[in-house]
């Protein structure tokens, strides 16, 4: 068993015990962009002073919906109560537009960015510009989940603080499903697509808009996302094995798998989902427009806001699986809190972090959008549990974590990554899945020994 394997494996038992078992369209939701509400009032900062009082710090924060809202709140909080003066950047929507965008900010050795949000895949790439962070937060730092904790540390040096862990949920309208006779959510793809296929049909009668299935399928990371999920699911293993640094790509199963999700295209999902993202397929589904969406946790609180149209009639399962003997797998990830090694205010940057990863603040995230905490402790606090029903199901998700092969491929995982959504997505765009697969392996193969 790789390390990296074993480390999911011990992610998932550990909360298993505790819980007790990107560019966005011009017609996307507009309301994300709205100023936040009034009643998001941030918790107080643990222990405050203001000896840093007067010194200015740029974050990189959240561009869109209820995390970008909740990144001003919090930033307000913390300058009321410590004097420090945080400007909030909204990063770019794509992850890949971010990354471009902070490896520009490094190369230039610039002092204007000083908090940033990071992917989970980003740390080992960017840790020659981080602070090392072991010393400002030797008491904190045990505090969070190991895995992620680990991740973070790049040959012994802390380099980000984790924020929140995000794994993908198959969200379904539980009204929909008893309407048409249907007892529980799918647990295949097979399933999925006959389930999804009636109830379009039926509900077409009336909403001729209406759809089966969303999910994230423009040339991005998301789609990279989307895919290992497939791959792995009926049974194709990882893209890159983190184990072995073997590419599989040209093989039976991923082939079958693209060959599905391809089939979906014009189907029970819209031919435009090739250009979605996670706020094009949360706003369908959302505004009552489709059955099912795979998605992060952040759209579980947001698909239940009081003027949601689907309130209170949304579940949340597990990914399907190929068949019934393969395993589900959801796509590990989550955002992290590094300083940049540039910043002119270290300290006051590190008090924001602080600040942002405390128990307080993840417990309030966790409540009022469904930021799947990092803090163990918080999976043990009952009450939360109560307020967050989310938090309820994580330890099924979680046990069907894989994570992207950012370790193996290092410095080379960005391209890796591009060559594998690009190939995916002339699949979906009716590609000859046999001759793109090869190309794809080819190609990948190709980089990595150039990177050996």
């Amino acid at each position: 068993m790789s390390q990296r394997v074993f480390r999911l494996a011990v992610l998932s038992v550990l909360l298993m015990g505790l819980l007790g078992c990107q560019k966005r369209p011009p017609e996307a939701d507009q309301a994300a962009q709205q100023p936040p509400k009034a009643d998001y009032v941030a918790p107080p900062v643990p222990g405050a002073n203001r000896d840093l009082a007067g010194q200015r710090i740029t974050f990189y924060g959240d561009a869109v919906g209820l995390a970008a809202a909740l990144d001003k709140v919090t930033a307000k909080r913390f300058e009321e109560d410590t004097g420090i003066q945080v400007r909030v950047v909204p990063r770019p929507n794509s992850a890949n537009e971010t990354y471009a965008t902070y490896m520009r900010l490094f190369q230039a050795k610039s002092p204007d960015a000083d908090v940033l949000t990071l992917d989970v895949i980003w740390p080992g790439a960017m840790a020659p510009h981080l602070l090392d962070l072991s010393d400002r937060f030797q008491t904190e730092a045990p505090e969070h989940l190991p895995v992620i904790r680990e991740n973070n540390t790049i040959d012994g040096r802390l380099v980000a603080i984790p924020w929140y862990v995000d794994v993908p949920f198959l969200y379904y309208r539980k009204d929909l499903l008893t309407k048409y006779g249907f007892r529980r959510p799918p647990t295949t793809w097979d399933e999925l697509e006959r389930m999804a296929a009636t109830i379009q049909e039926g509900e077409r009668q009336t909403a001729p808009r209406f759809t089966g299935y969303v999910w994230q399928g423009n040339t991005y990371e998301g789609l990279t996302c989307n895919a290992l999920e497939w791959q792995v699911s009926q049974g194709g293993g990882n893209f890159v094995d983190p184990g072995t640094g073997q590419v599989r790509i040209h093989d039976p199963q991923a082939i079958a798998a693209f060959r599905r999700a391809a089939r979906w295209v014009g189907g029970i999902s819209p031919r435009g989902v090739t250009g979605y993202q996670e706020e094009d397929a949360r706003n369908i589904f959302q505004g009552g427009n489709a059955v099912f969406m795979r998605n992060w946790p952040y759209a579980y609180a947001a698909a239940n806001t009081p003027d949601s149209p689907v309130r209170g009639k949304i579940g949340a399962v597990p990914l399907p699986r190929g068949t019934l003997n393969d395993r589900s797998a959801s796509t590990l990830g989550g955002w992290q809190l590094g300083v940049s090694g540039y910043t002119r205010h270290p300290e006051a940057a590190a008090a924001f972090v602080r600040y942002m990863t405390s128990p307080v603040v993840e417990a309030w995230r966790a409540e009022v959008g469904s930021y799947l905490p990092t803090r163990t402790g918080l999976y043990r606090d009952m009450a939360l549990l109560k307020r967050q029903p989310l938090l309820q199901v994580v330890a099924p998700v979680l046990s069907a974590a894989v994570a992207r092969p950012s370790s193996v491929a290092r410095e080379a995982y960005n391209e890796v990554s591009t060559l594998y959504f690009q190939g995916v997505a002339d699949i979906l765009l009716g590609g000859d899945a046999e001759k793109v697969t090869a190309e794809m392996q080819a190609d990948i193969e190709r980089l990595l020994r150039a990177e050996r």
